[in-house]
């Protein structure tokens, strides 16, 4: 058998009939000399439409059911490719998740991987098929259809490219690689030919939108080689790196941002053993990620706790924290869903100082106030008010020269 790659398109890339036919072509180019696997997203629009029906119903319908309505979108768009293929003389066939037993934890809408029959997968493709493979879905131990959340299809494929030794999983999405950030806030922002999975990893924790966390982090886990390049335009895309191959690494590789942020801060909360999982075990068991955690100096056995989630998760956090009023003593509680984050990352920033007063600096000098700071290793992240956002990530863009 010959290598094998898993090529995965995006809605964009299969938005259209016409942008499919283009697709095929891709698919067919690639398995001249390669042994393929296609997953592909729903339509581009199509998955927002289905949510749209199942609210008609009401704000918050069955997770069970509304996991198998938004999850027929992929089921179109991997028969229509397969289709396609059929058109131009290839043998393909499409899958389900449920066929290939795609089996998922039962959280409906942030459904975790569990396993994947790569056997059924490699026969299909030693009998010289092209398997087209949903994406997003999964299927739990009692066959309940889940989905994998937003951009779950980059998970899919990954996941699959791990199960069945791919040398490569590629991702193919409406722009032309991994960018030093978003070109629509910064025009002349440059295409990175590769980047390590490791700032992979943080850009996309911390808002990159090209490629979701989790398919990076399951990468990172079973060293899958990954490569984010464009349907519509030639080129050889950005490379996700293994191991860092440069003597001597950029100092910044990128800057990510996230809107639709939500800040809590508990005042006055007893400073004593504890405290800290009463607050966050709660949150996380309502399956919540909290990002940024400060907790302030104690003054007389009191200090704040503030955290951020996603905004979407600010009702469930507000009633979990109603819920522990009694065993968590504190003053009140502020709310602030008009923050954002902006991180910095770069592996040279291990070897390099003078990275953070740079950026504060540069931030300070065009008035954009700081409100947290959280750092790691190869990362800076601050939170500031969401409508200056646009702006700070354009002058530490600026400041840290990343076009050339």
């Amino acid at each position: 058998m010959s290598e094998i790659i898993v090529q995965k398109f995006g809605g964009t890339s299969v938005g259209s009939v016409d942008r499919i036919e283009s697709v095929a072509e891709i698919v067919k180019n690639a398995s001249l000399s390669n042994s393929v696997i296609v997953v592909v997203s729903a339509m581009s629009g199509e998955t927002n439409k289905l949510i749209k029906l199942a609210n008609h119903f009401g704000d918050n319908p069955d997770k069970r059911e509304f996991d198998a309505l938004v999850s027929t979108g992929e089921t179109i768009s991997s028969a229509l490719l397969t289709m396609a293929l059929h058109s131009k003389g290839i043998k393909a066939r499409s899958f389900s998740a449920s066929q290939i037993s795609m089996k998922t934890t039962d959280s409906y809408s942030k459904a975790k991987i569990l396993d994947v029959d790569a056997e059924k997968i490699l026969k299909v493709i030693e009998d010289g098929t092209i398997p087209i493979i949903t994406g997003f879905q999964g299927i739990t131990e009692g066959g309940d259809v889940t989905t994998l959340g937003r951009g779950g299809s980059d998970t899919t494929a990954v996941a699959i490219a791990a199960q069945v030794n791919a040398s490569r999983c590629d991702i193919y999405t409406d722009v032309d690689g991994i960018f030093t950030t978003d070109p629509k806030i910064v025009s002349n922002a440059k295409k990175l030919d590769s980047i390590t999975m490791e700032e992979m990893l943080e850009l996309a924790g911390q808002g990159a939108k090209v490629i979701q966390t989790r398919a990076v982090e399951f990468a990172n886990k079973y060293n899958v080689p990954v490569r984010v390049l464009s349907s519509f335009n030639d080129g050889e895309g950005t490379l996700i790196n293994l191991k860092e191959e440069t003597m001597e690494n950029a100092l910044v590789s990128g800057i990510a941002f996230q809107k639709d942020q939500v800040k809590f801060t508990l005042h006055g909360v007893g400073d004593i053993p504890g405290t800290a999982f009463k607050i966050l075990g709660p949150i996380s068991d309502a399956e919540v990620e909290v990002d940024v955690i400060v907790q302030n100096v104690s003054v007389d056995g009191k200090t704040d706790f503030t955290f951020t989630v996603a905004a979407e998760d600010q009702d469930t956090v507000t009633k979990v924290i109603e819920g522990i009023k009694s065993e968590v003593e504190f003053n009140d509680l502020m709310i602030d869903p008009d923050i954002a984050k902006v991180s910095i990352v770069g592996v040279g920033m291990r070897s390099q100082a003078g990275v953070a007063s740079k950026a504060f600096k540069a931030l300070s000098e065009n008035d954009v106030n700081i409100q947290i700071i959280c750092t790691s290793e190869i990362k800076i992240t601050m939170v500031i008010d969401e409508n200056i956002v646009d702006k700070a990530v354009q002058v530490l863009h600026e400041e840290f020269e990343l076009e050339k």
